[in-house]
């Protein structure tokens, strides 16, 4: 969230975030060229902590007594920052996260000094910022504020303020002339860098934050994303600018971008940030946090696509996790693991909006599991897709130690069982299985384990080969042995095997692998390695036998191969293996690889 007309825009329009991380030290002013990588140490690690808005959205009974967007006051973060100091502290939790609203009164009037900056609401923060910062720091946690990207219309003062150290300068020098609006909720004119004192505005309002001593800085409302394309919502030079402004206070600094980036533009984010919100507001802007059809289940279509772009210095941010209160939260328990299963897998930063005051056994028990926090925090990869994503899904991703974090989801409305077979893993015979949600051991299994699960239900597993690497035949899409028709045409793919893919999949586009050969009849999972720039669909059938439709996840973009694998009857001998686009769109296909047995 972040916008001066939040009030009435629409409630899912009003989150979005930057996380501006600023460690305690001496402020300097050393002025920076150029902006570049965000500052890494900051985030080699995903962070973890609380934030206000979850509960400054709800319309939960007893939330926002005195209006909209209440709950954020002085007294309630601090008691949140007692509450994360005395349960969660210990666990790795360290960020306390003040959101859009401090400097604006019940009214939503906001509040600015005399070079157009926030100031500090008096009602909501008596005590002003740098003491709710000292307050946080004193309990050992690091303190968290929210801007918007652009100059909010209200600090427009007629073009007539001042830019603080600019001299002459002045806001009618920082924006452009036919004052052209900016950010998801058109809320700030947009700042037009290239006016030499436009950077001089952004570099006192990080000056100012650094000086109030806080430690984390959340961006809202940045595009190219929130809702809005095109130049006037390019923000990718207040961005920039941010980088560069953090960088001249002295102060390590964790920038974190919001809300619901396009990801054609990943390579910005990665450069001047260390995180950036992939998604829309995880809250569902009703009567509890969240619900699950409405804000928490589309995070596992909208992952996958981002997941190569994670790692030290910048991370995926999925929002707030919210599964600690119960009947506030609008989960079921079965809801609730899974939600945190995800983030944790993902390598989401784990900031909860959950009342730290009020957290239930349950709630506690899932932000607190050492064994899943270290997924989460450890040397592991972010896990993506190794099935499609259909109903009953399987994640995976391969530790540095040669074991697998493996995670089994039910997405489905009532229970089903989920196999995690080891040859979508890569290999074949035993494997130890470690349960991290009970800190149990399973035991050995031998070619796959098969759970069954609640509606919406998930496990989280460490699985430890003990067998041997997974031989495969592969079959490249473009092979002349291969049948195409309809559409389906061959086409350039520099990420691809062989440097070809068959794409034009669309309306009835069909390609065929022919003469695909194994030894013995079974269901073989066979790896499929394809293209797609957002989640599509295909129909998959062998021989003469029907079709089985499956969403294969976005790869992010065209011209990136991922691989999911598929189960597969095959007879003894020579095989056909189709991939149907149906009536719809199907993803590009770059080549199959078939295991020598099932």
């Amino acid at each position: 969230m972040g916008s001066s007309s939040y009030s009435v825009l629409p409630a899912r329009a009003l989150r979005a975030v930057v996380v501006l991380a600023l460690a305690a030290g001496a402020v300097t002013a050393t002025p920076v060229a150029e902006a570049g990588t965000a500052a890494p140490e900051l985030a080699a690690k995903p962070y973890m902590g609380w934030s206000s808005w979850s509960m400054q959205s709800s319309k939960y009974p007893g939330l926002n007594p005195d209006g909209d967007y209440s709950y954020l006051t002085e007294a309630n973060v601090l008691k949140q920052t007692d509450a994360m100091a005395a349960k969660l502290k210990k666990y790795g939790y360290e960020y306390v996260n003040i959101d859009a609203g401090w400097w604006r009164d019940s009214t939503w009037k906001p509040g600015f000094d005399a070079y157009g900056r926030q100031q500090a609401d008096p009602v909501r923060f008596p005590s002003g910022m740098k003491s709710v910062a000292d307050r946080i720091h004193a309990k050992g946690l690091k303190a968290g504020i929210y801007l918007p990207a652009g100059l909010e219309k209200e600090a427009y003062g007629a073009g007539q303020v001042p830019v603080r150290n600019a001299d002459g300068c002045t806001t009618a020098d920082i924006v452009y002339d036919d004052l052209r609006t900016t950010n998801g909720w058109d809320s700030s004119y947009k700042l037009d860098f290239s006016r030499p004192c436009t950077q001089k505005y952004i570099d006192s309002q990080a000056q100012l934050i650094a000086d109030w001593g806080y430690d984390f800085l959340k961006l809202d409302g940045v595009g190219p994303g929130s809702g809005k394309s095109g130049d006037q919502y390019d923000n990718v030079a207040d961005v920039a600018a941010w980088n560069r402004a953090i960088a001249a206070t002295g102060r390590p600094v964790h920038l974190e971008l919001s809300w619901s980036l396009d990801i054609g533009r990943v390579a910005d984010w990665k450069k001047y940030s260390n995180g950036w919100r992939i998604d829309t507001d995880v809250e569902c802007y009703c009567n509890t946090l969240v619900s699950w059809e409405n804000s928490v289940d589309d995070r596992w279509d909208d992952a996958p696509g981002w997941t190569r772009h994670a790692g030290p210095g910048g991370w995926n941010d999925l929002d707030a996790l919210n599964v600690g209160n119960g009947e506030m939260d609008g989960l079921t328990k079965a809801e609730r693991q899974s939600y945190a299963t995800l983030w944790a897998i993902a390598k989401s930063p784990l900031y909860t909006g959950d009342d730290l005051t009020r957290l239930d056994s349950y709630g506690l028990s899932l932000l607190t599991n050492r064994e899943v926090i270290a997924v989460n925090q450890g040397a592991t990869p972010p896990a993506r897709p190794v099935t499609p994503s259909d109903p009953q899904q399987v994640w995976a991703a391969k530790n540095p130690d040669g074991t697998y974090t493996v995670a089994l989801f039910n997405l489905a409305d009532a229970p089903a069982a989920v196999t995690a077979d080891w040859s979508t893993l890569g290999f074949t015979g035993k494997a130890a299985v470690r349960d991290l949600w009970n800190h149990e051991n399973l035991g050995t299994y031998k070619n796959k384990i098969t759970q069954a699960l609640p509606a919406h239900g998930s496990r989280l597993f460490t699985v430890t080969p003990q067998g041997s690497a997974l031989t495969t035949t592969a079959y490249e899409a473009e092979s002349p042995a291969n049948t195409l028709s309809g559409n389906a045409s061959l086409a350039d793919c520099s990420d691809c095997s062989g440097g070809k893919k068959v794409g034009n999949l669309y309306l009835g586009g069909k390609l065929r692998f022919n003469d695909d050969v194994v030894g013995k009849a079974g269901t073989y999972w066979i790896k499929v390695a394809y293209v797609s720039g957002e989640a599509r669909s295909v129909d998959v059938s062998t021989n003469t036998g029907g079709a089985t439709r499956h969403k294969l996840p976005s790869t992010g973009d065209w011209g990136t191969s991922e691989t999911v694998s598929v189960p597969v009857p095959l007879k003894a001998g020579s095989n056909t293996v189709t991939f149907d686009s149906g009536t719809g769109y199907a993803p590009d296909i770059d080549r199959i690889d078939v295991p020598k047995t099932s």
